[in-house]
């Protein structure tokens, strides 16, 4: 295991004005499982290739267990990294694209065994060794791919949209694998995705990064539950928090014509509400308010109902149960949880602590 520590790490192409990555700093732990989250070109992918030494670091520092690895070869940092495509050998079988980077490292035949059959067990590939990529599925040439990595024991594991290529059910498929490895192998693991369930559901931390800087590092429920800015409450969810010009009125906040109990407390007159679905109840007996019902989306276990509301120009997103009977054009009582709801700040857009 090993930390990673990244101080003012910045990357600037050549012919560019803008900073690709801006000063990020982010310590991770021994044996940690962390997240870098963020929509495309945010500069997730660059940093994690900085930290591979796939690309050359423009200012800051890279460390790993404290000694400064800037300028060290990819080679000799003791990383292994896992690509979103398979990047596997066609000609060779599974069992010698496990083995070939321990053959490049002069590893002895009885220990190249050793391990790739210890991996193959531990990945389910023990009886497709003698096969060759174009006789596997997606599934098992990405589980190839991870052995790659595994085989080598190294300090830091890096993926990079490693499940991208797989269809929705092998995603969470090898999800699970991925969190059942981590747990097992107990190594520091640097993970890039764009996909917030991924994010969610297997980091220890999550670090959103956005326009090549880091906007907030914590816990996934943590980060979730109290972002920092509009920009995390509009991007971590599906759907996304509900984002709702909004002013005070008297004792009042007013958000559109709905009048809500919020107290003024330190936030300005004019704010952006903020709410997630799952905190606003449809056919509730104590409504704030009425919508026009738009659209109902059963997906199974739950149902999305999409909303206007008198005053709002923009749809409100409903989650609820399985069993709401509201249809399309309905008029349905809704009601807040107030007590998970935010307040932001309409020109910085930061989150304004304590207002509700």
């Amino acid at each position: 295991m090993a930390t990673v520590s990244l101080r003012g790490l910045s990357k600037r192409y050549a012919g560019s004005d803008l900073l690709a990555v801006d000063s990020v700093d982010l310590e991770i732990a021994h044996g940690e499982f962390m997240v870098l989250l963020g929509p495309s070109g945010c500069g997730k992918s660059t940093t994690l290739r900085m930290i591979a030494g796939l690309e050359s670091i423009s200012g800051g520092d890279l460390l790993i267990d404290e000694r400064r690895v800037n300028d060290v070869p990819a080679k000799e940092r003791d990383i292994a990294m896992v690509f979103q495509s398979y990047a596997l050998y066609p000609h060779m079988t599974v069992f010698d694209n496990l083995a070939f980077g321990l053959r490049r490292r002069e590893v002895s035949a009885k220990e190249i065994a050793r391990r790739v059959n210890e991996v193959a067990g531990t990945l389910g590939l023990s009886d497709l060794l003698k096969r060759k990529p174009h006789a596997l599925s997606g599934g098992q040439r990405q589980r190839v791919a991870l052995g790659r990595a595994i085989v080598r024991d190294p300090k830091v594991f890096l993926f990079d949209e490693p499940l991208s290529n797989l269809d929705a059910a092998l995603r969470v498929g090898m999800r699970g694998e991925l969190i059942k490895l981590h747990h097992r192998l107990g190594v520091t693991m640097i993970y890039v995705t764009h996909d917030q369930v991924e994010a969610m559901t297997m980091g220890d931390r999550i670090c959103i990064m956005n326009g090549g800087k880091v906007v907030q590092i914590g816990a996934p429920l943590d980060v979730y539950r109290e972002p920092v800015d509009t920009f995390v409450a509009s991007f971590l969810g599906s759907p996304p928090a509900n984002l709702l010009p909004a002013h005070f009125n008297g004792a009042a906040l007013a958000v559109g014509e709905t009048k809500l109990p919020v107290a003024r407390r330190q936030a300005p007159n004019d704010v952006i509400f903020a709410i997630r679905p799952e905190d606003i109840r449809i056919e509730a007996p104590d409504p704030h308010a009425h919508g026009e019902v738009l659209a109902v989306e059963p997906l199974g276990a739950e149902t999305i109902v999409r909303l206007r509301l008198a005053g709002i120009a923009s749809d409100v997103l409903v989650r609820g149960p399985r069993t709401i009977s509201a249809r399309a054009g309905d008029r349905a009582p809704i009601a807040f949880d107030l007590s998970a709801a935010h307040l932001f700040d309409p020109v910085t857009t930061r989150r304004i602590p304590h207002s509700i």
